[in-house]
C-alpha cells in the first residue's frame, strides 16, 4: 500500500484541484443560460418560421421536423415558445449520455496510466471542443462541439479520483466537499457571466463568440496551470525513493494494494446515484417551465432563484458539508429532496418557491458529494479511477433521461401528477439510502480529527 501524503503535499494538490475546477466548471456554465438565443439564433438562419421561407433541408429543420412530431403526441398542446427549451433539453440530455458512455473509460485509463496523463487528454478533448464553438457559425459544428464535449470531460471524475488518492479516511469527506463546493460557486457566478459575455458581439457570423472566446481562454489557462502544477497522485505510480530502494535491495516487489473491506456494494450506490439524478434533474429541468406557468417568470427571475440555489449550496458546502459523515449527508439530502417534491406540487406563492429552492440547495450539496465519498471508501487504491467513473457513468444515465421522461408527464398529466410521481420516486430513493447503505469504517472521524482535517485543507 502506498504511503500516506504528507500534509503539505496534500494541501498543493487540493489547491491545484480547487483552481482547476474552479475554472472548468465556470467555463462549462457558461453556455447555460445562452441555449435558447443560441439556438434561436441557428433556427433563424437554418429553419426559419416564415412561411415564404423556402423549405430547408438542413440538420437542424430535420430535428425540428421530429421534434414537432414528438409534441403532436401530447394531449396537451405545447406552445412553439418551447421547441427551442425542448431542443435545448434534448442537447443537454446528449452530453450527459455521452459522459455516461465515456466516464469509465477515462477511469480505467487512469487507473493504468495515472491520474495527471488521462486529466491532460481529457482536457485536450475539452480545448478541441470549445474552439467547434467559438467557430460554430452554423448548428452541424454546433452540435458537434457538444458531442466531443461530451465525450472529453473528465475534469469532474478526475478530481474526485485525485481527492481520494490524497486523502485518508478521516479526511475523505472534507475533501470531496471542496469539490462540490467549486460546483456551488460556478453555477452561482458563471451563467451571469456568460450572459454578459453574449452582449459583447465580435463576430458577426458567431454571435456568442464573445463568450465561447472567453470559455477557450479558461480551458487554455486551466489546461497550462495542470500541466506545470499538478503531479501524479495514482499510488502505484508515486512509490517514494525509500520504498524503490527497499524493492530493488530485497529484490522483491512490494506487496500488492490490500483489497478494500466492501461495507456497501458498487452495484447499490450506482442504482442510487442514477435513480436520485433521474428525478432530481427532470426537476431541475423542468422548474423555469413551472415558474414561468405559475408566476409569469422571465429569465431573469430564474436567473435570480438559480443563483440564491447555488449561493445557499456554497455556504453549505464550505460550513456544513464537509463536517458530516458521508452517509448522513446523503440521508439529508434525499429528504431535503423529497420535501422540496412535495412544496414545488402544492405550491402556489413565492415563498414556498424559495422554501423549496433552499431544500434544492440543500440537496445540491451533500447527495452528490456523498455518494462520491462512499464510493470511494468501497475501492482500493489500484481501481478507484474506474469504480468512480462507473459511478459518474450511472449519474449521467439518470441526468440524460431524467428530463425528458420528467417533462413527458408533466406535459401529459401535468404539475401535482409529475412532481408527485418525483416525490414517490425520491421517497424510494430514500428507503434505499435509508435501509440499504452502511456506514464504511474510518467514514465517522472523532472531533478532534475533524477539527485537524479541516485546518489541513484551509
Amino acid at each position: 500500500m502506498a504511503p500516506p501524503v504528507d500534509a503539505a503535499t496534500r494541501k498543493r494538490v487540493l489547491k491545484v484541484i480547487f483552481i482547476s475546477l474552479l475554472l472548468d466548471l465556470i467555463s462549462f456554465t457558461f453556455i447555460l443560460p445562452l441555449f435558447p438565443a443560441l439556438l434561436e439564433f441557428y433556427r433563424n438562419v437554418e429553419a426559419p418560421l416564415d412561411a415564404s421561407a423556402p423549405p430547408s433541408k438542413t440538420l437542424l429543420s430535420s430535428i425540428l421536423g421530429y421534434l414537432n412530431a414528438y409534441k403532436a403526441a401530447f394531449a396537451r398542446p405545447i406552445d412553439s415558445r418551447y421547441d427551442i427549451v425542448l431542443l435545448g433539453g434534448a442537447l443537454g440530455s446528449l452530453f450527459s449520455l455521452l459522459q455516461a458512455v465515456a466516464s469509465p473509460f477515462i477511469g480505467h485509463l487512469s487507473d493504468k496510466y495515472g491520474r495527471r496523463k488521462a486529466l491532460l487528454a481529457s482536457m485536450a478533448g475539452n480545448i478541441l471542443s470549445v474552439l467547434l464553438w467559438v467557430v460554430a457559425v452554423d448548428f452541424r459544428t454546433f452540435l458537434a462541439s457538444r458531442i466531443v464535449g461530451g465525450l472529453s470531460e473528465g475534469n469532474v471524475q478526475m478530481a474526485t479520483a485525485i481527492a481520494t488518492d490524497i486523502s485518508d479516511s478521516n479526511s475523505r469527506g472534507s475533501t470531496m466537499a471542496l469539490i462540490g463546493a467549486c460546483f456551488s460557486i460556478a453555477f452561482t457566478f458563471g451563467p451571469a457571466l456568460g450572459a454578459w459575455l453574449s452582449s459583447i458581439g465580435t463576430v458577426a457570423a458567431n454571435p456568442f463568440a464573445t463568450a465561447a472566446g472567453v470559455s477557450l481562454f479558461l480551458i487554455l489557462t486551466e489546461t497550462l496551470y495542470l500541466y506545470f502544477n499538478l503531479p501524479e497522485t495514482l499510488p502505484s505510480l508515486t512509490k517514494t525513493e525509500a520504498l524503490l530502494a527497499a524493492e530493488k535491495k530485497s529484490g522483491k516487489p512490494a506487496p500488492p494494494p490490500a483489497a478494500a473491506q466492501r461495507t456497501n456494494s458498487h452495484f447499490l450506490l450506482n442504482l442510487v446515484h442514477m435513480t436520485f439524478l433521474l428525478f432530481f434533474s427532470g426537476m431541475e429541468f423542468s422548474l423555469p417551465f413551472m415558474t414561468y406557468d405559475l408566476f409569469g417568470y422571465s429569465s431573469a427571475n430564474n436567473g435570480k432563484l438559480l443563483g440564491y440555489v447555488g449561493l445557499v449550496s456554497s455556504i453549505l458546502q464550505g460550513g456544513v458539508t464537509r463536517r458530516l459523515p458521508p452517509l448522513l449527508s446523503v440521508r439529508i439530502g434525499v429528504a431535503a429532496c423529497l420535501v422540496a417534491f412535495v412544496l414545488l406540487a402544492r405550491t402556489n406563492t413565492v415563498s414556498a418557491l424559495y422554501l423549496a429552492a433552499t431544500c434544492l440547495a440543500t440537496t445540491s450539496a451533500t447527495v452528490v458529494t456523498g455518494l462520491n465519498a462512499l464510493s470511494s471508501f468501497e475501492a482500493n487504491e489500484g481501481e478507484r479511477g474506474g469504480k468512480l467513473g462507473i459511478l459518474r457513468s450511472y449519474g449521467q444515465l439518470g441526468r440524460g433521461l431524467g428530463p425528458v421522461l420528467f417533462t413527458s408527464v408533466y406535459w401529459w398529466a401535468g404539475r401535482e401528477v409529475a412532481y408527485g410521481m418525483g416525490a414517490f420516486g425520491i421517497a424510494s430513493v430514500g428507503l434505499l439510502v435509508l435501509f440499504g447503505l452502511k456506514t464504511p469504517p474510518g467514514s465517522v472521524k472523532a472531533k478532534g480529527t475533524a477539527a485537524k482535517e479541516e485546518k489541513k485543507d484551509l
